[in-house]
């Protein structure tokens, strides 16, 4: 997932490096503005893990196709 983010912002001209601090900036903000609890799944996403969402997975899961998910 973080692979294909890299590939999307590189498509707008960043080099890896740049692309890497974009999505480190974003992820600490979110976690700012985030229950704690979540903050462990943006770090296993961050990390290239797929994260452990417990309930909040299945809601989320559903709501996939709409943001292209499969």
């Amino acid at each position: 997932m973080i692979d294909e983010l890299k590939t999307k912002l590189s498509s707008l001209g960043m080099d890896e490096e740049m692309a890497t601090k974009v999505i480190e900036t974003v992820a600490d903000f979110a976690k700012t503005k985030l229950p704690g609890q979540v903050h462990s799944a943006i770090d296993d996403v961050l990390a290239g893990k797929k994260p452990d969402l417990g309930a909040l997975g299945g809601m989320l899961g559903s709501l996939s196709g709409l943001f292209g998910g499969k």
